[in-house]
């Protein structure tokens, strides 16, 4: 949706979450499972979305072997061919903390409004069924990098992941292959980081 004679705009992309988030604290079920089910029907560009939210909350250094969970979860599911997500109960009652998540959505602003201005439908062969696995897979590497609990590496996956879901949700190839790209170089960098520490290790143990 393009801004038409100056009057209109694109609608924010945090308004839905923040609404939903907010409605549902108030009636006492925010809970994953429902955030995602009213904000998509369990879609996967949403779960994705979500869930690499997640990974960004201001949680202790670690928590990330938690929070990339959901993900894993998701991009395995597409990969084995699933036609929605299928959030494990214990994952789907999880309780979130409404400030929390509104603090992190409120920090990712800049990015947001970057994805804004550029958002429309366009590449969408890119989300064709057949490329799904291949997708999947992509991505189940990006969140297993997510996973590892390897220093000042974590906030690059998370929002590499955030963007695809973006793109995935407003079927916009373009920008999903951004997230890609963004998620690809962030795998490289844990994987540098990884080398890293393992080469400092065995030198402190010679």
């Amino acid at each position: 949706m393009h801004r038409e004679d100056g009057s209109r705009r694109r609608p924010s992309l945090s308004l839905p979450i923040l609404r939903t988030s907010r409605n549902q604290h108030r009636n006492g079920k925010l809970t994953l499972g429902n955030l995602l089910t009213e904000l998509g029907e369990t879609s996967f560009g949403w779960a994705i979305v979500v869930f690499s939210l997640l990974t960004l909350l201001p949680l202790p250094p670690g928590s990330s072997l938690i929070t990339a969970l959901p993900l894993l979860v998701t991009t395995g599911q597409i990969i084995l061919g699933f036609p929605h997500v299928r959030l494990p109960g214990p994952l789907a009652r999880l309780k979130l903390d409404p400030v929390k998540l509104r603090r992190t959505v409120l920090r990712l602003r800049p990015v947001t409004r970057r994805l804004e201005r550029v958002l429309t439908p366009r590449y969408t062969l890119l989300f064709a069924r057949r490329n799904e696995r291949f997708l999947g897979v992509l991505l189940f590497v990006i969140a297993f990098a997510l996973f590892l609990p390897v220093p000042f590496s974590g906030w690059f996956p998370a929002v590499s992941l955030f963007i695809f879901g973006v793109g995935l949700v407003e079927r916009d190839g373009l920008v999903s292959m951004i997230g890609l790209a963004f998620g690809g170089a962030s795998v490289l960098l844990t994987l540098t980081i990884m080398m890293s520490l393992a080469r400092g290790a065995e030198a402190m143990m010679h």
